[in-house]
C-alpha cells in the first residue's frame, strides 16, 4: 500500500470520526486542560496501582497532544521493549486520535488502514495499549501502555482513559 493511499484511508476514517463526534451535543462551556507534568505523573500512578494489582510489570506513557512524551514510568521487570512499544502507542494515538485497540482492526488485511504500520518511520502501533485522552471534548494527550497480553494492555488504557477525569478533578 502506498503513502497516498494510506494517507486517504485515513482521511475517510477520520471524517467518519468527526461525523460521530458532531452528533454528541457538547454543553460545556469552560476552558480545556492541557496535559502537564504534574496530570500525566498522577495519571500513570493509577494506571501503575491496577498494573500492580493485574500482577503486571508495565511501561506507562503519556504525551501530549501532539504525541510528544511527557512522561512514561517503567515498572520494575517491566520488558526493555516494552519502553518503546508504550511511547509509540501514545504516539499513534495522538497521532491518528484513535486507541490502538481500534487500529488494530482497521490495520488488518482487506481494512482501510492496511499496512499503516509502515508508516511513520514505524512509529505507527496497531496493538492495544494506546489511548487518546480527552478533557472536555478535546483530545489534550494519549496514554500508552505495554507490559501485558494486547489485552492487558488494552484494559490498562481504557482503565487509564476513564480515570482521567478523576485525576483532572484531583489537580
Amino acid at each position: 500500500m502506498d503513502e497516498q493511499m494510506i494517507s486517504k484511508a485515513v482521511e475517510a476514517v477520520m471524517k467518519q470520526m468527526a461525523a460521530e463526534h458532531d452528533r454528541k451535543p457538547h454543553t460545556c462551556k469552560c476552558k480545556s486542560r492541557k496535559m502537564t507534568l504534574r496530570l500525566a505523573k498522577s495519571l500513570i500512578e493509577k494506571v501503575e496501582t491496577k498494573a500492580e494489582a493485574m500482577g503486571l510489570a508495565a511501561v506507562i506513557a503519556v504525551s501530549d497532544a501532539a504525541g510528544r512524551l511527557t512522561a512514561v514510568h517503567c515498572m520494575d521487570g517491566a520488558y526493555i521493549a516494552s519502553y518503546d512499544i508504550a511511547v509509540n502507542k501514545t504516539f499513534t494515538s495522538a497521532g491518528l486520535k484513535m486507541s490502538t485497540a481500534r487500529l488494530a482492526g482497521l490495520s488488518q488485511p482487506g481494512q482501510p488502514l492496511y499496512g499503516i504500520q509502515h508508516t511513520n518511520g514505524g512509529r505507527i502501533v496497531i496493538l492495544g495499549g494506546g489511548e487518546p485522552l480527552e478533557s472536555e471534548g478535546e483530545i489534550i494527550g494519549a496514554l500508552g501502555v505495554s507490559g501485558g497480553s494486547a489485552e492487558e494492555d488494552t484494559a490498562l488504557a481504557a482503565y487509564g482513559r476513564e480515570i482521567l477525569k478523576e485525576v483532572i478533578s484531583c489537580q
